[in-house]
């Protein structure tokens, strides 16, 4: 049994250490390479420079030290939060509902949070309280509407909320969410390619505001689903086994669920539709280091970032000068992966 136990920890111990080492060096290199490469230790020494204001003299005032830190960290590590919300949340919804087909693009989170942001940035809208927070915040609240109303329409359709019905109900209310969109988009006047960049998701000229804007609502996001760790192990497990525990399954259900759609609405807002992130990240972590939630959430959350890093280093070298938006990139991995789940899924059920 003891022997079980260190080898359980050493497992987990490893995990984070692997993840922390990937992110690293996920990090350092999609900052060096550019149409101007950088020596890895260049870049190491800019972020030491400007995080720990330790001076370096070959680095003062520097071209280096300018693209490093006003150009391509900002939306490196915007790639990174925006990966590992989008993954944390995918990690949670698949825990609540019992399903790794879950996530917020395949349920239409995703796609109702769009519809938030594309209203915000194209009417000019900013509600004197909230300011420049306007933009996370209307995504958030078109996020969460649009979850409950997938909820509503799975329920009207099959009580016993079946995971391919919600995921059809997630299907119809894209569809219909995406008229709206295809309104606000017909009737603006900005530049059409940059709204289906936008839409299909990308980072691009992004500076240190959009990332700022992202990580309050990233945080409180965070912590309430880690403080939901636990509840999600047993609720991973069956609901009658949560009742027996006495676990309030509703109350919990819905504040996991608005959690995920905190993380999922700022990472909309800032970034666009970005799908199958919090689809293929978190059933990968699962296989590999198994389903705790003590430790699956935070692994998902760490190789989530590193994921969207490297997606996003490929999608603005593969045909370098020109961008793709990381949404197609993202894409291209996450289609197949998506189907080979549901086959495995249905061939697992018939036997």
């Amino acid at each position: 049994m003891q022997k079980k136990i260190f080898k359980m920890r050493l497992n987990n111990i490893s995990g984070y250490l692997v993840s922390i080492a990937i992110a690293f060096f996920a990090i350092v290199i999609a900052t060096s390479v550019g149409s101007v490469s950088l020596p890895f230790l260049s870049v190491i020494k800019v972020i030491v420079h400007h995080v720990f204001d330790i001076h370096f003299r070959e680095q003062a005032g520097s071209m280096n030290d300018n693209i490093v830190w006003l150009i391509r960290l900002p939306r490196v590590l915007l790639a990174f939060l925006v990966g590992a919300s989008l993954s944390l949340a995918g990690c949670a919804m698949q825990g609540l509902l019992k399903n790794p087909l879950a996530d917020p693009y395949t349920l239409g989170v995703s796609s109702g949070a769009s519809v938030g942001a594309v209203f915000v940035i194209y009417s000019g809208l900013t509600i004197p309280l909230l300011g420049q927070f306007t933009l996370p915040v209307v995504s958030i609240i078109t996020g969460s509407l649009t979850i409950f109303l997938i909820l509503g329409l799975t329920r009207l359709v099959n009580r016993i909320m079946s995971i391919e019905i919600m995921i059809l109900a997630g299907i119809i209310t894209s569809s219909f969410l995406s008229s709206f969109l295809s309104l606000m988009i017909a009737l603006s006047d900005k530049d059409l390619k940059n709204i289906m960049n936008w839409l299909m998701g990308s980072v691009a000229m992004k500076g240190w505001s959009y990332t700022l804007l992202m990580i309050p609502f990233m945080v409180i996001g965070l912590i309430i689903l880690l403080f939901n760790r636990t509840e999600l192990n047993i609720l991973s497990i069956g609901e009658e086994h949560a009742h027996y525990l006495g676990l309030s399954i509703k109350q919990r259900k819905l504040i996991i669920l608005l959690a995920s759609t905190c993380l999922t609405g700022a990472a909309v807002a800032v970034s666009g539709t970005i799908g199958f992130v919090g689809l293929v990240i978190p059933h990968m972590i699962r296989l590999i280091w198994g389903p705790n939630y003590r430790h699956l959430m935070l692994l998902s959350f760490i190789n989530g970032g590193s994921f969207l890093v490297l997606a996003d280093l490929v999608s603005r070298t593969i045909i370098a000068p020109t961008e793709l938006p990381v949404g197609v990139i993202t894409s291209f991995i996450g289609a197949p992966v998506f189907a080979i789940i549901l086959i495995y899924q249905r061939r697992k059920r018939r036997v």
